[in-house]
């Protein structure tokens, strides 16, 4: 895989995360018009923090997205805005979610979020080796 690198004024990056939500319940809403919103729920959000979303898709009950963000974000408020915002918007305009899914919960209160490190050691190095050569 070749590293995809960002600059910010004293620093070259590359953090990337994939993260998982779950509609609650695990409720097979996500399809049609609502899986199309949803993404672009994310993308907005994600201009609003600077994120750039790499890739996102939709199974029926949840969403996976990979996106890259610089060393400044803060992962959890980007993440609870995403939960936030796209579930006021998707309960708003979509008000047959409503028979599926009562209260004003659309997504699961967990979620999974995993940096996805690129960086690998080459095989018969120690992983200290491998650092001195960068």
């Amino acid at each position: 895989m070749k590293y995809r690198y960002d600059k910010g004024a004293h620093a070259v990056y590359s953090i990337q995360f994939h993260l998982v939500f779950c509609v609650k319940y695990r409720r097979k809403v996500l399809k049609g018009p609502v899986a199309e919103r949803l993404k672009e729920i994310v993308y907005h959000i994600a201009e609003r923090f600077g994120v750039e979303i790499i890739e996102q898709e939709t199974a029926l009950d949840h969403i996976h997205i990979l996106f890259a963000g610089k060393p400044q974000l803060q992962v959890s408020k980007f993440v609870n805005s995403l939960e936030g915002v796209s579930s006021r918007l998707l309960r708003k305009e979509f008000p047959e979610l409503r028979e599926c899914l009562w209260a004003k919960h659309f997504w699961s209160p967990s979620y999974f979020i995993a940096s996805t490190g690129q960086l690998t050691p080459s095989p018969g190095l120690k992983p200290r080796d491998s650092f001195r050569r960068l």
